[in-house]
Formats: structure tokens, C-alpha cells, sequence
């Protein structure tokens, strides 16, 4: 008998299992729990920054270079660091999906 997946920090079984590597060891969690992993968090907040940074000079540098701040600057500028964070979190993710190498 398959016996389900079973998240290894909350317990609760996992419909959607992703591998992930602990200084305990390998580890199979939920996506809820995936998404609260702080060394993914770390490494995707780091690449939304140094991203997000360098699109936010080339599209709105003029901008902010002369002082030309506008109502769309308000949510175009947080979206620039959100983006790649997803990314980044998406990208750790799938292949923490296709388990350990």
C-alpha cells in the first residue's frame, strides 16, 4: 500500500511535495511550508534586489534622476523588486519539485 507524502516541518500530507536540503538533511515539505523557507526567502530577496535595482535605474532613472516623481512611480518601482523575487522563488521551487539531484 502507497502510503501519502507527509510535509516534514507541519505534518500535515502533501498534495504538492518539494525536496529541500537542511542542515539536518534532506527534507520533503508542503508548498506552504516551501514558501516560508527562510534560505529560499534570503536568496530571492537578494536577487529581487540586485535586479530590481539595476531595471529600476534603466526604465525609471530618468525619472528619478531629475525629479520627476509621478503617481505611477508609486507602483511601478515596487512591482520592478516584486517580480524578480517571484522569479526567484518560482525558479527554486520548480526545481525543488523535481527533487534531489
Amino acid at each position: 500500500m502507497i502510503r501519502p507524502a507527509v510535509c516534514g516541518r507541519c505534518g500535515t500530507v502533501c498534495v504538492r511535495c518539494f525536496h529541500l536540503e537542511r542542515d539536518t538533511g534532506p527534507a520533503l515539505v508542503c508548498l506552504r511550508c516551501a514558501l516560508r523557507e527562510p534560505p529560499l526567502i534570503r536568496r530571492s530577496m537578494r536577487v529581487a534586489l540586485v535586479v530590481g535595482t539595476v531595471l529600476t535605474a534603466i526604465n525609471q532613472g530618468g525619472a528619478i534622476v531629475s525629479g520627476a516623481w509621478t503617481a505611477a512611480l508609486a507602483w511601478k518601482i515596487p512591482l520592478t523588486y516584486v517580480v524578480p523575487f517571484a522569479v526567484a522563488m518560482w525558479g527554486a521551487l520548480t526545481s525543488a519539485r523535481r527533487g534531489p539531484r
